[in-house]
This record gives structure tokens, C-alpha cells and sequence, in this order.
């Protein structure tokens, strides 16, 4: 199968990609594997970057910021459990958080939306 640079504008194939980086990683996590998985943060970033930027003038754009707060507290955990500074996981919190009012943002624009067809 050859790769196809057009498929990137199909924010579908955009967001499966994504979930390939995460998932590596994860995976680079669970196994300690230091330098893959603090590698993997910047890809896997920005590929939700991309798909914040596509879906900047939808309701969407506020679940792909949800999925950046989730990666960012994601990433910010592992990163203080690799480097031995464990004691300051709990702060991933704050952007688990914010991720959770992003999607609120998101349920009650597509809520105020169908109000509006209706």
C-alpha cells in the first residue's frame, strides 16, 4: 500500500494516525522505554494540533481540545514517573480538567446547534 501525502487532508485518516502514535506512546510507557515515549509526545501533540486547526470552525474543535488537555496530562505523567519525580503526578489533574470543561464547551454547542434546526 503506498502512502498517500492527500489523505492528510482527510481528517479521519488524520485522527487514526493519531491514535498510532499514542498508542506507541503508551506502550513505550508501560515497557520504560525513556527516550521512545517522551519522543512520542511532540508527534503525537502535533498531529491533535492538525486536528484542532481542521476542525477549528466546528464544535469538534472542542472535543480535539479535550483529547490535547488528555494527552497533555497523559504525557505530563508519565514524563515525572520516567524522570523520578513521581510525587507530582497529581497535577496532571489541572489539565485532565480542563479537558473535561472542553468537552462540556463541546456538548452544549452541539446541543445549542440542534436546538437551533429544530
Amino acid at each position: 500500500m503506498k502512502f498517500n501525502i492527500r489523505k492528510l487532508g482527510n481528517i479521519r485518516f488524520v485522527e487514526n494516525f493519531h491514535i498510532f502514535f499514542w498508542l506507541i506512546k503508551d506502550i513505550s510507557w508501560a515497557l520504560e522505554l525513556k527516550a521512545l515515549g517522551v519522543s512520542m509526545v511532540i508527534p503525537t501533540v502535533g498531529v491533535t494540533f492538525l486536528m484542532m486547526y481542521r476542525t477549528r470552525k466546528t464544535p469538534d474543535f472542542f472535543v480535539n481540545l479535550s483529547v490535547l488537555f488528555w494527552i497533555s496530562a497523559n504525557s505530563f505523567w508519565m514524563c515525572v514517573e520516567f524522570f523520578g519525580h513521581a510525587e507530582f503526578k497529581n497535577y496532571a489533574v489541572i489539565p485532565f480538567s480542563l479537558g473535561f470543561i472542553a468537552f462540556f464547551v463541546y456538548l452544549y454547542k452541539i446541543n445549542k446547534a440542534d436546538t437551533h434546526i429544530q
